[in-house]
């Protein structure tokens, strides 16, 4: 008898982690250097975790040999609403937090908790395609509105009002947006909240970059601008904190809960049925949240990240055929290849082919639900040098590469 996936795996992918990576790991095994740009891991980089989250999980690993409660524990969770009252947010307790293995984890289990077969819910477009993927295998259909290149990649309000439907459960919001980069001002998230208002929709806020701003821009927290509308946000210490091992993140819901009690009843019985998160990376969130934000000095005007934003952005927009809108956010770069210089027809066969022979691994535009294999993300991680190195290689690269 031969063993097969299950059918609800159908139309489920996750590019960042696709098949390229068999031939990375296959290329690796044989002795070659592969740069590793396929996903926003900071560590192999050299960024480092800040010591007192380290020594605070260390400090309390005798703690941490039994179950927590099913939310996590409390000295974390109140560290959270604390970080939310700060910024905003009202009528949020510790019983509207749900800690994490890593937000990802949560992401799944706030869909499946909602999605019935069919239900729709709207997704960004380009996307993190993990949003997709659970929205798809929860037996809902992930409906893609557009993101605007033109309008520093800004979601198009029209576009979303005219794909909801009488089956919308939800909007999801990622900002600062990974893969583009953008961060949305202040006015577009009220226009946003303000769709989600006229229809009841329930609102999911992917804020995991929330920190990781360049250029002055303000980062304004959505659940912050409207206390009627249910929001779910998500965060955590992955990128900000650079510990994304740890797998170490948050949910927080605020809003009008009384409208959703039966959907929460129903988070808290997924929160249950993991039985708890991982009790020793729990530890890192007070220390993190409370501590000095050693983020704020990386995105500095003459901050590593910000200086490998600036080569990133300027070394992409040298090579003939590309073009990228500038990144204020995150640690990515969304570029474009011009269809008219660069006749890309597969871009999955594209980023193989690049690294088949430069060794470096990028992920394709489609890999993020974009509709045209014309785009590609580059993540800003390495050194200033290595990021030009690198992307003089894909110029070359480009200069010769044919479909």
């Amino acid at each position: 008898m031969e063993f097969r996936q299950s059918s609800k795996l159908k139309d489920v992918c996750y590019e960042i982690r696709g098949p390229v990576v068999d031939t990375a790991n296959a290329l690796e095994e044989a002795g070659h250097s592969v740069l590793r740009l396929n996903t926003g891991n900071p560590a192999p980089f050299g960024f480092e975790a800040p010591e007192e989250i380290v020594q605070d999980i260390v400090r309390n690993l005798t703690n941490a040999h039994g179950y927590s409660d099913s939310r996590g524990i409390l000295p974390a969770r109140r560290a959270v609403v604390q970080y939310y009252q700060q910024r905003g947010v009202p009528n949020v307790g510790v019983d509207d937090v749900y800690l994490g293995n890593g937000v990802s984890e949560l992401i799944q289990m706030s869909v499946q908790a909602l999605v019935d077969d069919g239900d729709e819910v709207l997704v960004p477009m380009p996307d993190y395609p993990l949003w997709t993927a659970v929205v798809t295998f929860a037996g809902g259909k992930a409906v893609h509105y557009l993101c605007d290149e033109e309008s520093d990649w800004f979601p198009d309000l029209d576009d979303i009002a005219a794909k909801i439907t009488d089956r919308t459960k939800a909007i999801v919001v990622i900002n600062p947006n990974n893969p583009t980069g953008a961060v949305y001002p202040k006015e577009l998230l009220e226009g946003l909240l303000d769709l989600a208002r006229r229809h009841d929709l329930l609102v999911f806020a992917d804020e995991i970059y929330d920190k990781i701003l360049y250029d002055g821009v303000e980062h304004h927290c959505l659940a912050a601008l409207a206390d009627d509308v249910l929001t779910l946000t998500f965060n955590g210490l992955s990128k900000a904190y650079r510990v994304a091992g740890f797998r170490s993140g948050w949910l927080v819901v605020s809003g009008p809960k009384q409208h959703a009690k039966d959907y929460l009843e129903g988070l808290t019985m997924l929160a249950g049925m993991r039985l708890c998160p991982n009790v020793p990376a729990q530890y890192a969130v007070q220390a993190a949240l409370g501590g000095r934000q050693s983020i704020n000095d990386l995105v500095l005007p003459n901050g590593r990240l910000t200086e490998q934003r600036d080569v990133t952005w300027r070394a992409l927009n040298e090579i003939p055929g590309v073009s990228c809108v500038k990144p204020r956010g995150a640690l990515y770069a969304f570029a474009k290849l011009d269809p008219a210089v660069h006749r890309i027809v597969d871009d999955e066969r594209f980023v193989l082919d690049l690294l088949l022979r430069e060794k470096i691994h990028i992920v394709q535009g489609t890999g993020f639900n974009w509709p045209r294999p014309d785009h590609f993300r580059f993540v800003t991680l390495p050194r200033a040098d290595d990021l030009e190195t690198a992307i003089n290689r894909i110029g070359r690269f480009l200069a010769t590469y044919r479909q």
